[in-house]
């Protein structure tokens, strides 16, 4: 087990009980009575885990963590309990009167228990208003207060901590994109500062709460509100869940569940070399048509650049815009999130040669291990039967979203 430390109640505080040499919190989660923040193994110094606990009247105090390998993690503590350090027991966990599940816990102490989440339950507990937990015949119940905010904010923390280390931990809480810079501040060229430009992308929707999935480039260096909109419909404010800079994706939220009225299906097994594609997205927005376009092509390959098997290589055409559009097979399931193309004038300069049709797509692995650990409610289907690029399109339009910002002018090269 990852945990490395816990939150119990004593008189009128909360008093941190390290269990195998951690330390912590650096940075800080405040959401609502949940406080917590990251922690490392204070032997390696190495990062180990985000969490968060509470209190409750009943004695026990809840505990919810992620750690570096983005397992999920329930705790409960009590200075009452008496456990055998090691030893197993199952805990049976039931979600406003319907969701039940059975936990593996394990004592770390004498008064401490937890168990590793498995997806579903940790989707459960976020969406739940009231859990009843019973471990050796005693039940246990918990008002769940503002976990959805709280799950959101403990993801935020472990990728942060991840891409930028424990010495910069700061307010994990805060998740929001930039605020946009005052107006009269602008950037000049002969102080080499970053001028502000109008960015756009791809993105769409995963599920029935109004979460849209798109690459972390397309809204890196956003300042202000990141919209996003429908063909034909007005723009709507999103927020940002999570992202994960090193598989390029990001995780935004409408308002409003009731904002669209479908979202894409995932393809529930791999595809393979040669199956058609179809990808679709908003190229050269502002440039070219104010609708989405539709390329087709082939998966030239099941893996990007030097091997690498988190991505795909696919012939259909991409532009600056297609980045975080949906890759579909020909039943119209998601089979990738586009990300971007080989660099032509690159490769020219060291080859000789221009490439052509060169473009990659992020596997729908790394895309469901994200939305896993952002706990997102997404569902999958099996491939059945075969529908036209024409009708594949039409589906999409639903929930094929275009994502823009007022962003600064980025050096690095997309990929």
């Amino acid at each position: 087990m990852w945990l490395k430390s816990f939150v119990v109640a004593s008189s009128l505080q909360l008093a941190v009980v390290s269990l195998a040499h951690a330390a912590g919190p650096f940075g800080s989660i405040h959401v609502g009575n949940w406080n917590g923040g990251a922690f490392s193994n204070d032997s390696t110094g190495a990062f180990s885990h985000c969490a968060a606990s509470t209190p409750y009247a009943n004695g026990v105090t809840l505990l919810v963590g992620q750690d570096a390998n983005n397992s999920w993690l329930l705790g409960f503590a009590n200075p009452a309990f008496r456990f055998k350090k090691g030893e197993n027991l199952t805990i049976d966990v039931t979600f406003d009167g319907q969701t039940e599940a059975r936990l593996f816990g394990t004592a770390f102490s004498e008064v401490m228990v937890s168990a590793v989440l498995p997806a579903n339950v940790a989707r459960a507990l976020q969406k739940a208003s009231l859990m009843v937990a019973v471990a050796r015949g005693t039940p246990f119940q918990f008002s769940l207060t503002s976990t959805a905010p709280l799950v959101a904010a403990v993801t935020n923390c472990v990728t942060r901590v991840k891409v930028d280390g424990l010495d910069k931990a700061g307010d994990f809480t805060r998740i929001a994109a930039k605020p946009q810079a005052a107006p009269d501040k602008q950037a000049s060229p002969a102080t080499g500062s970053k001028s502000a430009r109008t960015k756009s992308g791809t993105g769409f929707v995963v599920s029935s709460n109004g979460h849209v999935v798109t690459n972390n480039h397309v809204i890196d260096g956003c300042v202000g509100d990141i919209k996003g909109n429908l063909t034909g419909e007005a723009a709507m404010v999103l927020r940002v869940v999570s992202s994960d800079a090193n598989n390029d994706l990001a995780l935004l939220q409408a308002p409003s569940a009731t904002a669209f009225k479908d979202f894409a299906r995932i393809r529930d097994r791999s595809i393979r070399s040669g199956d058609s594609i179809v990808a679709i997205g908003f190229p050269f927005h502002g440039l070219l048509t104010s609708d989405f376009t539709v390329t087709t092509g082939i998966v030239s390959s099941l893996s990007g650049l030097r091997n690498d098997s988190r991505f795909l290589q696919i012939s259909a055409p991409v532009q600056p815009g297609n980045s975080g559009g949906p890759l579909f097979d020909t039943s119209g399931q998601i089979v990738g999130v586009v990300t971007g193309k080989l660099d032509g004038l690159r490769i020219a300069a060291a080859t000789g040669n221009i490439p052509e049709n060169i473009n990659f797509a992020i596997k729908t692995g790394a895309l469901r291990d994200f939305l896993d650990n952002s706990v997102v409610p997404y569902q999958t289907a099996e491939p059945k039967g075969e529908f036209k690029t024409t009708d594949i399109a039409g589906n999409a339009r639903s929930y094929t979203v275009l994502i823009s910002c007022n962003g600064t002018e980025q050096a690095e090269a997309k990929r």
